[in-house]
């Protein structure tokens, strides 16, 4: 009798897995959405951990010729935009329907739950509203000779790396200073990575800079299957990492208290929301503060060093650009003498913009921008997505598309160029996202690789190494969901005249 209960229990659950899964696997076809067929369990999800997300979304935006896309993230539905108008549409024109991202932390990782990163309305607008007092161009204006200063010490770095003879890893020596940028200009602590490549910053950075099998499989949670977070108990920090920020946040904390502080960093932004919070009622917790400051340095000194690191490999493979920027920036320092190189005279260079532009087009921090529908939403005349529906824009996917950046996979500054600029249209350029919650620290970003490559470059002539990779063939890291390099990918660094010494 008891088997013969099993037996039928089982029958039945098995007969309730086939029925949904039949009505999973029709969704998208029921609705006429282009789509590819759905792995029975992992749906679209099939690369994970096999290769980098945001090269995913790159190779699968020419499997199709349409505006949009189905996907299943696992057995959940979600949709993919191709078309810019229909993204313009959900990231800024209806941004009210889509505020929210669909990635998530648990309720037991509240640094990574409650960040500006990943929380949602309406704790969202309050933080974001009160963040931006440090990215305002006075606060921006003020940090100019810190630039100046670590962008100094970063070209003293090279040199002393090559009397020593050291083989040059591009990415560990770029976060080395990144990590100094944002250690000191947004919570105070004093930081000598550039120089010495280490401190105790860098030491909470370089466990950033390690993915995992692991910490690849929590991030893949926190981004498509936010519900096996607490089950599993992953984190979006490790939890060192995590106990370092709260030590240094309530140290910082007692000690402005006790003694005011007129530095207007992110540190003091962050205080003043926990007064007001007080005041209003808010409730706003301490771990909702820290989690701001983690995300900044998570999303700051690693996607500025991968850029300057992309930078540096396509222009030693790219003489001539490189030769136009160079002279860019020595005209610039002709011009004003000894005189060192300001921030504002930077942002202004042409050249350098483009340089900057085109290694964010090819390879963007994130190259998609992920949002889920509040309400019931009509894309075009032929589908209506229902709320709570996670949709995607495939920015990457517009950044290599020939209809818009011809010879997508040529490093070329010069479409960047004023002239060539206003051909390319609205809307598929998108290295920092779009709309309300486009990235926060977007200005901030640019002073930090103008200064940091004007400086190398005006010193330094970079050239490739034989036996490695070209630009086009490099690794990306495959466990990570942001773009980054996978591997070392070292170039000679060949000191150029005294001209400017």
């Amino acid at each position: 009798m008891l088997v013969n209960l099993c037996v039928l229990t089982l029958a039945c659950l098995f007969a309730w897995l086939y029925l949904r899964w039949t009505k999973v696997r029709s969704y998208w076809s029921d609705r006429d959405v282009p789509h590819l067929p759905p792995h029975p369990v992992w749906g679209s999800l099939t690369f994970l951990q096999q290769i980098n997300v945001g090269l995913w979304f790159k190779n699968i935006y020419s499997k199709f010729q349409s505006p949009y896309f189905g996907i299943w993230l696992f057995w959940r539905p979600a949709l993919v935009v191709n078309c810019p108008e229909i993204g313009k549409r959900i990231l800024v024109k209806d941004a009210d329907n889509f505020r929210d991202r669909f990635l998530s932390s648990g309720k037991n990782d509240p640094i990574g739950a409650l960040n500006i990163f990943t929380v949602n309305e309406p704790l969202w607008s309050s933080i974001r509203r009160r963040l931006t007092s440090v990215f305002t161009s006075s606060k921006l204006k003020s940090m100019h000779g810190l630039f100046q200063q670590k962008s100094v010490e970063l070209v003293q770095r090279i040199q002393t790396d090559l009397k020593a003879g050291k083989k040059f890893d591009t990415r560990s020596l770029y976060t080395d200073y990144t990590t100094d940028i944002i250690g000191i200009a947004a919570f105070g602590v004093d930081s000598n990575a550039t120089i010495t490549g280490e401190s105790h910053m860098r030491t909470v950075t370089k466990d950033f800079m390690e993915y995992s099998f692991w910490r690849g499989m929590a991030w893949t949670s926190i981004f498509f299957f936010p519900s096996l977070v607490d089950i599993f108990g992953f984190t979006m920090f490790p939890k060192k990492t995590t106990d370092y920020f709260r030590k240094v946040y309530h140290s910082i904390a007692k000690q402005r208290s006790a003694e005011g502080s007129g530095k207007k960093d992110l540190v003091d932004a962050l205080l003043k929301i926990k007064q007001d919070s007080l005041n209003t009622n808010e409730g706003i917790s301490d771990d909702a503060l820290i989690a701001q400051a983690a995300v900044f340095l998570q999303g700051g000194f690693d996607t500025s060093g991968s850029a300057l690191t992309f930078i540096t490999y396509e222009l030693a493979y790219n003489q001539e650009v490189q030769e136009k920027l160079y002279n860019e920036i020595a005209e610039l320092k002709q011009r004003i003498g000894d005189k060192p190189l300001q921030t504002d005279d930077l942002t202004n260079l042409t050249y350098l913009n483009c340089v900057i532009n085109e290694a964010i087009r090819k390879y963007p921090p994130m190259g998609f921008l992920d949002r889920i529908a509040a309400k019931d939403y009509k894309i075009d005349d032929n589908l209506t997505i229902p709320a709570g529906t996670p949709v995607y824009v495939n920015a990457i996917g517009m950044h290599y598309d020939p209809k818009y950046f011809p010879d997508p996979e040529q490093f070329n500054p010069d479409r960047f160029l004023p002239e060539n600029e206003k051909n390319i249209p609205a809307n598929v350029f998108m290295p920092f996202g779009d709309g309300p919650r486009n990235c926060i620290g977007m200005r901030f970003a640019k002073l930090n690789l103008c200064a940091a490559l004007a400086h190398v470059f005006l010193h330094y002539r970079v050239r490739p190494l034989a036996g490695f990779l070209k630009p086009n063939d490099l690794e990306i890291e495959k466990n990570a969901i942001f773009l980054m390099p996978g591997a070392i990918n070292p170039v000679e660094f060949v000191p150029r005249s005294d001209e400017f010494k």
